[in-house]
């Protein structure tokens, strides 16, 4: 099958990376431009997985204010080298992040950083609330365990759905960015600061 200009370009729209990659992915899939962001994505995690390891030491500073100036965010996006923290692509990724902190008020970064006091105290919460239920004792730590991967995706920024694509956790938009700069990057923290609270 002939991939044509159009298909190339619906799919860099879609991903926002290179027409070459776009054209492989196409290719591969014969076409098939859902496929192809499909692998895409793929590809992106692995380049994620393969760089992980590797020192973040270069960066820059996000930063959002919401309208009516109630709301504003700062956050810290680190990567490898400044060449990577001033494209466009990082630029608009941190933009993107601050603009979901206003709108998401996560507490943490990642799941990683909940302290092990805030886990155990919502455990508690949710088996009280379970025991009150008359939920059998068996079921208990399944649900409950159903519960705080929910509190996760409530209360850690890279579990929370992407406000312009719930289709995506933050997570995937960062290693959507990782697979697209090749190099690694990280949300290292945020303040979001807001009137009255």
């Amino acid at each position: 099958m002939s991939i044509n200009l159009d298909q190339i370009q619906k799919l860099r729209e879609r991903t926002g990376l290179g027409m070459m990659d776009c054209k492989k992915a196409l290719v591969e899939t014969n076409g098939d431009i859902e496929k192809a962001v499909e692998i895409l994505r793929k590809k992106g995690i692995s380049v994620a997985e393969k760089r992980s390891g590797n020192k973040t030491s270069c960066g820059l500073i996000g930063s959002y204010i919401h309208a009516g100036a109630r709301i504003g965010v700062i956050v810290e996006i680190n990567c490898e080298t400044d060449f990577v923290a001033n494209t466009d692509a990082l630029k608009q990724f941190a933009q993107d992040v601050s603009m979901h902190i206003a709108a998401m008020n996560p507490k943490f970064v990642s799941s990683d950083e909940v302290s092990a006091e805030f886990v155990e105290k919502e455990k508690e919460i949710y088996k009280e609330l379970l025991v009150k239920e008359n939920k059998p004792a068996a079921a208990i730590p399944g649900i409950l365990e159903g519960k705080m991967k929910k509190l996760y995706s409530e209360v850690c920024l890279l579990n929370q759905a992407f406000i312009k694509n719930d289709k995506l956790s933050i997570n995937d938009y960062l290693q959507e960015i990782i697979g697209k700069v090749g190099e690694n990057i990280k949300v290292k923290r945020f303040s979001r600061f807001e009137i009255g609270v």
